[in-house]
């Protein structure tokens, strides 16, 4: 069944200057542990370090550009 989701949540992010991540579906938000969909927000220079996630994650860049 469909749920509205009224909020997202913020989660703590690694890396080298703050970012801000909002989580709107994954295992904070909806305890789904196979996905996360996520706006995130990061300063430019912005690292972290390498992960290995047990989700599928999913990047949109809607501005700016994204180095992988």
């Amino acid at each position: 069944m469909a749920r509205k989701i009224e909020s997202p949540t913020i989660v703590e992010a690694a890396g080298n200057k703050p970012k801000i991540i909002e989580e709107y579906i994954g295992n904070m938000n909806t305890q789904s542990s196979s996905v996360s969909i996520a706006r995130m927000q990061s300063p430019g220079g912005w690292i972290e370090p390498g992960q290995t996630p047990k989700f599928d994650e999913y990047t949109v860049v809607l501005k700016g550009t994204l180095q992988v």
